[in-house]
């Protein structure tokens, strides 16, 4: 009976203890994930995502590595300028384990190193940056970011795939200076428009003026040459006249020396008529004279148009007047 009882616990001594081997000697790896296994403290091989065999008592899982893209919080801290302004700045970081073994054994606690070394680069690159830089152009300082951090981390086995700055926050007396400038530059921009505004204003009504008084200067131009064809036909009448007169003169017509004479008369008259002072003028002076003077026209101009028309209310022999026809 002592016998059986020895010989069943060896027997269950012998099945737990293959469970056990079986147990320690399965691993299975969650899908994103990779284990390292050491082997009396030595890296040996890791595990990828699945059901894997180690050797039972002699090898154990050294370091879980997460394979999926992971993100830290850059928490706030203070970077002075390079002109010397004081900000506040936050990020996030993206980054991703591409290597276990190098992410397990190249650096002690991966994720707080990866954390310091962006804080110091961007402390690094943002203080040599101006203020106004900074503010506008934040995709620049995250390539430069991304470069040197990433460059830094790859001996660790990752891979930084992106990092950026959320929120950058000057002072609050910045803020009211910048404020104050932005609007002094706005009403800068409103006075230059409205300047150019009445700049154009005043060329457009400049050229109006130039177009309205090349326009005036034209119909001036355009009635004086009017006026002096007129003129001119009228000079070219009274030299047709004048020429008849002359060639009636010479040939000894008695009613073309009496047009001549009238036509003399009536201006004489009428220069002492528009004479602008007040005067009495005695002198003689024969209305029937006029008259057979202007009898005397229409004859000549009847001659020379070769017409035998009879002239309405003159007589052809009017003997009254100092120029009568004797």
């Amino acid at each position: 009976m002592g016998e059986l009882d020895l010989s069943s616990i060896l027997v269950i001594f012998f099945v737990l203890f293959f469970v056990l081997l079986v147990v320690t000697g399965t691993k299975s790896v969650p899908q994103g994930n990779e284990f390292t296994v050491e082997r009396f403290g030595r890296y040996i091989k890791t595990l990828r995502p699945g059901l894997n065999l180690i050797v039972p008592l002699i090898d154990r899982i050294g370091a879980r590595m997460n394979m999926m893209e992971q993100v830290l919080d850059v928490p706030t801290q203070e970077v002075i300028t390079k002109d010397n302004a004081m900000v506040s700045v936050d990020g996030v970081v993206f980054y991703q384990v591409l290597d276990a073994a190098k992410a397990a054994y190249e650096v002690s606690d991966l994720e707080n190193a990866v954390l310091n070394l962006t804080m110091t680069n961007i402390r690094t690159v943002m203080g040599s940056m101006d203020l106004d830089e900074l503010l506008s152009q934040r995709d620049k300082i995250n390539h430069q970011l991304l470069k040197v951090v990433d460059e830094a981390t790859t001996p660790w086995g990752i891979k930084v795939t992106r990092i950026e700055i959320k929120d950058i926050a000057p002072p609050r007396d910045l803020v009211d200076s910048m404020a104050r400038q932005m609007k002094a530059e706005r009403d800068k921009r409103a006075a230059i428009l409205e300047a150019e505004g009445l700049k154009q204003a005043a060329i457009l009504k400049a050229d109006g003026e130039k177009q309205s008084a090349i326009l005036e200067a034209e119909g001036r131009r355009e009635a004086a040459f009017r006026d002096a064809e007129a003129r001119e036909r009228g000079a070219e009448a009274e030299a047709k006249a004048t020429e008849v007169v002359s060639k009636a003169i010479s040939g000894g017509n008695v009613q073309a020396i009496n047009y001549f004479v009238a036509i003399k008369y009536v201006e004489a008259l009428q220069n002492v008529a528009s004479a602008p002072n007040q005067k009495l003028i005695m002198m003689p002076l024969e209305a029937s004279g006029v008259i057979g003077a202007l009898a005397g026209v229409a004859e000549l101009a009847k001659e020379a148009l070769g017409k035998n028309m009879p002239v309405m209310g003159t007589s052809q022999k009017t003997t009254t007047g100092p120029w009568s026809n004797s």
